[in-house]
Order: structure tokens, then sequence, then C-alpha cells
């Protein structure tokens, strides 16, 4: 028995007022023929030599045998089945309303009734598929008020996004294992997304910047890349470069500039779509060293106003891209012959 505290009341137990110790015990009991051990509160009376339980007690230490039962048997608990609802910050009754069940299901689960395997398994779904959770919620929106399912989407879009962002940041990263270990291919730097993001925020802030599409974009990030690694021995961003037909283009470029926080605009250029991309409301950044920015500056006032069929030529009369086959990954040791110096 260990004592939490005491306060001096009437003892319901001996019926004189004294100092009641609240107490935590360790017990066993078996739940639906599993035996289990958690740990009860109680009030504990020194003159009487008893302990007692008022009405809240009494279904707190309920709830810990069935979340124990629930552990013992690989269930959620009553408090990850309450995280996984406040997750989407959506109320007990509505969750429900959009899974089908009954209106009080998801209260009794939160509290003192033990969830079957099925409901279980839906719940954990909801708890990794923010989409599915997005699908169903558009799927109630009619038997709910306009203010709570804007509250909901919100949050389930911020999920969602979320783990998008985390599905492409380690699809980026597998992409770029193999490279890794090669300090010609990588600048000598290793791979920051954080940076990229940042890299890429700079250039799409500056109001000296024009005309900043998607092969605009990366080229300036190659030159930024090479002009450090020129003069300080490493590149900025870690990222490795292939020679392909409009010049040094970042492998896995496409899924780089689809990470949410990078904004982009979809322009209709007639004969196909471009991506143009647009000032960030962040204006920080944090993982930029003023070094990297005064190099970023250069770029920018090297290249900011120069249209992209320009930067391109450029490009094809750098040595890093003469010098590299058609495909193939640019060596950063020919950055020391950047036409930038």
């Amino acid at each position: 028995m260990k004592v939490i505290d005491k306060e001096r009341k009437l003892c319901t137990c001996c019926m004189e007022e004294h100092d009641v110790k609240r107490v935590v015990i360790r017990e066993n009991n078996t739940f639906k023929g599993v035996p289990v051990e958690y740990d009860a509160e109680y009030f504990y009376c020194d003159n009487a030599d008893e302990t007692y339980a008022d009405e809240q007690q009494i279904s707190a230490n309920d709830i810990s045998m069935k979340n124990a039962y629930r552990q013992a048997t690989g269930l959620l608990t009553s408090d990850q089945i309450a995280a996984i609802r406040a997750r989407y910050s959506i109320s007990q009754s509505d969750l429900c309303l959009l899974l089908g069940w009954g209106g009080k299901t998801i209260t009794r689960y939160e509290s003192h009734q033990v969830q079957d395997i099925a409901h279980d398994t839906i719940l954990r779904k909801l708890a990794d598929d923010p989409e599915w959770f997005l699908n169903l919620l558009d799927a109630a929106k009619d038997s709910l008020s306009i203010a709570s399912y804007a509250k909901y989407r919100e949050a389930g879009a911020a999920l969602f996004e979320q783990d998008h962002d985390q599905y492409l940041k380690s699809a980026i990263m597998a992409k770029y294992v193999r490279y890794q270990q090669n300090p010609e291919y990588t600048g000598k730097a290793a791979l920051s997304l954080d940076v990229v993001v940042d890299l890429i925020h700079y250039y799409a802030n500056s109001a000296k910047v024009t005309g900043l599409y998607r092969v605009k974009m990366m080229l300036m990030l190659w030159y930024a890349d090479a002009l450090s690694y020129k003069r300080r021995g490493h590149a900025i961003s870690g990222m490795v470069y292939r020679a392909l037909p409009m010049g040094a283009i970042p492998i896995a470029y496409d899924s780089i500039v689809d990470l949410s926080s990078i904004q982009c605009e979809e322009i209709d250029m007639g004969e196909g779509t471009g991506y143009k991309f647009l000032p960030s409301e962040n204006r920080e950044y944090p993982n930029l060293s003023p070094e990297d920015l005064s190099i970023l500056d250069d770029i920018i006032r090297r290249f900011g106003k120069t249209p992209k069929a320009e930067i391109v030529e450029i490009m094809y009369q750098e040595d890093a891209y003469i010098e590299t086959a058609p495909g193939g990954i640019i060596q950063f040791k020919h950055a020391l012959m950047l036409s930038i110096s």
C-alpha cells in the first residue's frame, strides 16, 4: 500500500473527523477469464484499519482493471481511444456518427466498456489513416453542423498533410541512400530536407527573383551547392544532381517540391502546365548559416532576373555538365571550374 496524500475530513468509515489517507494498492483480479494486475485507489482509515472507496474511485478502479485486461489482450486502452479522438478534435457523439455506431459507443469505450476486436481494429485504422477519416467526414457532412465539419476537416487535413510529408520524406531519403557514401556525389554534405526547404523558401521569398518555375529553381539550387563547394569545399544541401536535358536536376526533385511546406501554383502554359514557386509566410531560415545566405544572395544577383532558357544555356557551358554523361550523376569536383567565382 502506497500513501499518495492525506486530508483532514469526515471519514465515512468510522464517521469521525481525522486525517484520511489516499492510498494505491496493487491488486490482482480476473476479468473475462484473464488474470490482470493493476493499481487501485482507496481511502484508508487508521482508526478502523480499513480501506474504502467513493463512487469516483470505484469507477476509476473499474477502468484500471479493464485497461489492464485490454493491455493483456492487445486492445486499445480507454486513454488510447480518447487520444485517437482528440487527434481529430472530434466529439464522442460525432465520431460515432462518422463510424455508424450507436451514439454512446465511444463514451462507453473511453470509460467502463471493453470494445470488441472488430471495433478495436476500426479505431486503430482511424488512428493511422487520416485520409480515411476525411472520407468518412465528407460522407457525413450533411449530418454535421457547418462549424463542426470545418473544425474536424481542418484537424484531419493537418494530420493527413503531416503523414503525406512523412511518406514523401521517407521516399526521398530512400532514393538517396545509395549515394550518401560518395562525397563526389553529395558535395561532402549530408542530405537535409529542412535545409532544402529553407533554400527554396529563400529563393521564392526574394523580390529579386522572377519567373521562378521548376527548372529555374532546380538550376539555382545546383548553382548554390556548386558555388558553396567551390568556395568552402562542401555543398549546402547534400542533394545529388543528374545531368538532364534541362541541366543539373536533383534526384527526387518532383517529390521534394511536393512537400506541403513548399507552395507551388499550377500555370497553364498553353502546351503544358508550369509550376511556379510562391512566396512563403515563413521568412526565417533557421537551417541556413550566414555564409549559406551570402552564397544564395550571390546566386540571386547572378540569376534572379535571368530567364530560364538563358540559365539552361549557361548550364550547358559548365564543365560539370560537359564532363558528365547524359543522365549521369554530376560530380562536385567539376564545381571547382564553375563560371561563378
